[in-house]
């Protein structure tokens, strides 16, 4: 029987930007679930909503103080409890964001582990001693500087590979996992879905031979889990894993070996990234090679012993039509063509809150008006080196990840109807023509697009578990073949703003999603800029 989270739709909510219910400028739980009419209408299976639990805020709640608490400025245990609840009666299930590499710095087990060098906490914790009365080796943290931090009340430093408020986990210590096994359970037993797994890859690290990702342990970590968790339940798991190759997708998500239901892979995120270098050292978007990425994760991976992730969009990646579309002209064409090219393909898509209505990047022009940490320490960082201020915001606000994170565009009403205060980030001045109740009043709206994706998913198995075929065309334009039996399905996706030549020998039976007026027939035709269409063919 095929697993529910493979005919599954997944809408990640960022709380923080997607309703406020009590005025304080801070989306909300009571928010979500006023909001769960919206989304059982656009048609989706799970919510998988980014971190609620207890935090000082340092990374947005991926520092947590206390996994089994909801932070205040997103409500009570009791309204958590009910959000599952509401759900559950939509048939949407909650897929929680699980933390796992690091805590925060104000984590009961954190305060006690640095007390003192015996406390029973400390090996909670990875701590060295100084080398040469500097850091023990040179590992770096994703968020700027050294990933070692001295401690001056027991002159050891301890890892923290994200923000030094946020010390990293040690995963060799038993009784640590004991802990998290404990603490997952707590939540499986409330009736959640699953787990999003943040950071996963990271847990086996071994800092002293350098190792950060994929360490030899990482897999009996994660198979321990699934049998401390997991096991003889009905919930779906998915890791994020940035380093993830073929090879390692399948060691994770074979489910013969009892670890995750799938990942996260971002081998296209680097297409526009200077190649050795990081997020920030900007280069052209080639389409030619996120084909080839799409195309290889499609053919190369063995579906039947695997599983992937179909996403352009989260909380850490800017607005795909601004980034790789076009949200001017062609803002409504492209956004729909983005979403028909991903979702007919092999695997579970996510669609990030706010992408199913074509929401845009939101320029800045000047460091105070940013919000995201990794962002602001970049700047600061690079601007001693010699960068320019006007190079630096441009990347900022290419790459920078307040970009997803605005809040929701509800209607053209005062704070785009997300909160009656002024929000914690300011909204997109877009709103006005950018909005929920402007895209469920239209029925051309990207917004029925995306239910009707969802819709084709649902209904037709070929989606699951057909074949993938590609087709070799223009640079530019992106084609395939869904094949079940004798059902036959042609996709085709214009990534660019030109108008492009393509033809087929095909019969269109059923045009099943298209942008543009339906095509009658697929011999010499002209493709229109942005446009795709799926078809039944004969």
């Amino acid at each position: 029987m095929t697993p529910w989270w493979k005919k599954a739709v997944i809408y990640q909510i960022y709380p923080k930007s997607f309703q406020d219910s009590n005025g304080d400028g801070i989306g909300d739980l009571r928010g979500i679930i006023s909001r769960l009419d919206y989304l059982q209408k656009l048609g989706i299976d799970a919510i998988w909503l980014s971190p609620i639990y207890l935090s000082p805020g340092v990374d947005n709640g991926y520092d947590i103080a206390d996994y089994e608490k909801i932070d205040p400025q997103y409500g009570t245990m009791a309204e958590m409890e009910q959000l599952i609840a509401e759900a559950k009666k939509r048939n949407i299930r909650i897929i929680m964001d699980l933390v796992v590499n690091h805590t925060s710095d104000k984590h009961p087990w954190f305060i006690e582990a640095r007390k003192n060098k015996t406390n029973p906490y400390r090996d909670f914790y990875i701590w060295r001693d100084p080398v040469d009365n500097h850091e023990p080796n040179n590992l770096k943290s994703d968020f700027s500087g050294s990933a070692w931090q001295y401690d001056q009340q027991t002159k050891q430093y301890y890892l923290h590979f994200f923000a030094a408020q946020q010390p990293d986990l040690n995963w060799q210590n038993p009784k640590l996992r004991q802990k998290i096994y404990d603490m997952m359970n707590f939540w499986l037993d409330k009736g959640i879905g699953g787990f999003r797994m943040d950071v996963i890859e990271l847990i086996g690290k071994e800092p002293d031979k350098k190792i950060r990702e994929n360490g030899p342990k990482l897999h009996t970590y994660i198979q321990e889990m699934h049998e401390h968790t997991l096991v003889h339940r009905d919930v779906m798991t998915v890791g994020e894993t940035w380093s993830a190759d073929i090879k390692g997708a399948t060691q994770y998500s074979d489910p013969d070996r009892h670890e995750l239901s799938m990942v996260f892979q971002f081998e296209d995120q680097g297409i526009d990234q200077q190649a050795g270098k990081s997020k920030w050292d900007l280069r052209p978007f080639n389409i030619s090679e996120l084909k080839k990425i799409l195309i290889k994760w499609q053919t190369e991976l063995d579906y039947n012993h695997a599983w992937n992730s179909l996403f352009w969009e989260n909380h850490d990646i800017p607005r795909v039509i601004s980034r790789w579309g076009n949200d001017n002209k062609y803002r409504v064409q492209s956004a729909k063509m983005f979403a028909i090219a991903l979702h007919l393909m092999h695997g579970t898509p996510y669609i990030f809150n706010g992408e199913e209505i074509g929401m845009t990047n939101c320029p800045i022009q000047d460091i105070s008006e940013v919000e995201d940490l990794e962002s602001v320490n970049m700047y600061h960082e690079r601007l001693k080196a010699g960068y320019t201020k006007e190079e630096l915001i441009h990347a900022i606000n290419v790459k920078g990840r307040d970009n997803a994170r605005r809040p929701m565009q509800w209607s053209n009403e005062e704070n785009a109807g997300f909160s009656s205060a002024k929000p914690w980030l300011a909204t997109n001045p877009n709103y006005c023509e950018i909005n929920v109740k402007q895209a469920l009043a239209d029925p051309n709206s990207i917004f029925y697009t995306y239910q009707k994706l969802i819709k084709l998913r649902h209904e037709h198995e070929i989606v699951i578990n057909g074949s993938f075929e590609p087709i070799t065309t223009n640079d530019n334009v992106l084609a395939y073949y869904r094949q079940l039996n004798k059902k036959r399905w042609l996709i085709v996706a214009n990534f660019s703003d030109q108008e492009i030549a393509f033809s087929s020998a095909d019969s269109i039976q059923e045009v099943l999603i298209s942008n543009y007026p339906e095509r009658q027939t697929l011999q010499n035709i002209t493709l229109q800029p942005y446009e795709a269409f799926a078809v039944s063919v004969k």
